[in-house]
């Protein structure tokens, strides 16, 4: 008799569903909204695209490996925070800028670029890091291109071809979007709230949040003068792309302390950045009133 999936389970499929809902809505949305031009035109920065690929493949790799020396992690906890140091490109990261009266063609840019370079970026480094670990790049490809660029792609031909159906349907693929992604955090927290439990007298939820604040301050100091791309840089780099971290840490690793590690930072990031991203907006308002 085939065994009944328990409510935990249950809560996970949940999460994973709300996760490929919120991803595929959120990248249409977006490209119905841009054209290529626009999503191009920020990237000729060249002196902040560097910053912004400094931040996220040189400095946060080394924030993660500070946290978990100077806090004396578990191995394997430490080890999942150096995979999300080395995890660039949130599909979260358009929806925080959008929150934060960020540069949204930016965040779409900044966001492709930074996956692109996780691809290749890690089955190089990773190994380097950790001896003996081997990281599959066509399986990190494979989701990425499959959730996040081909729906940008499409909604950008469409925007580009027809841009009154897309004008339309841009508002219900946001309110899906945010629905999508209330529902991501309830289940996601409730799927995995034991395992939060468990690491508590561990430091490492500590060394999570501190991964986070540490992401953000970056972020925000290599950012520039701008307060849109300074945003869109805080949130981005305080913003792992967990997707990309999970498909590693679950492949990778045998201890499934990594692949826990991954998901308290994950639930940590979504919960504290979402808010932050509306404070941002809130700030913003007072220095200019």
């Amino acid at each position: 008799m085939p065994m009944q999936p328990t409510f935990v389970q249950l809560l996970s499929k949940g999460a994973d569903i709300a996760m490929l809902s919120f991803v595929i809505s959120s990248m249409l949305a977006l490209g119905s909204s841009l054209t290529i031009a626009q999503i191009i035109e920020p990237l000729r920065n060249v002196r902040l695209i560097l910053l912004a690929l400094l931040a996220n493949f040189v400095a946060m790799p080394a924030v993660a490996f500070a946290l978990g020396t100077v806090l004396r992690l578990d191995e394997q906890f430490a080890i999942g925070l150096l995979v999300l140091g080395c995890t660039a490109g949130a599909p979260f990261l358009p929806k925080l800028a959008e929150r934060a009266k960020g540069h949204v063609a930016f965040a779409v840019g900044v966001m492709v670029l930074l996956m692109v370079v996780t691809v290749g970026y890690l089955p190089i480094v990773l190994p380097m890091l950790l001896h003996g670990v081997s990281v599959d790049p066509l399986k990190i490809a494979r989701s990425l291109v499959l959730l996040m660029l081909l729906p940008l792609a499409a909604a950008l031909l469409l925007n580009a071809r027809r841009s009154d159906i897309a004008a339309r349907v841009k508002p219900v693929l946001s309110q899906i979007s945010s629905i999508s992604l209330i529902l991501l955090l309830v289940l996601i927290t409730a799927a995995n709230f034991s395992k939060v439990v468990q690491l508590f007298g561990s430091r490492a939820i500590l060394a999570g949040l501190l991964f986070i604040a540490l992401g953000f301050a970056i972020g925000w100091l290599a950012g520039g003068p701008g307060g849109d791309t300074r945003r869109v840089m805080a949130l981005g780099t305080a913003q792992r792309n967990i997707a990309a971290a999970l498909v590693v840490a679950g492949e990778s690793f045998e201890d499934p302390k990594v692949v826990v590690m991954v998901t308290v930072v994950a639930i940590a990031s979504l919960v504290t950045l979402m808010p932050l991203s509306s404070a941002l907006v809130d700030r913003e308002l007072e220095h200019s009133s």
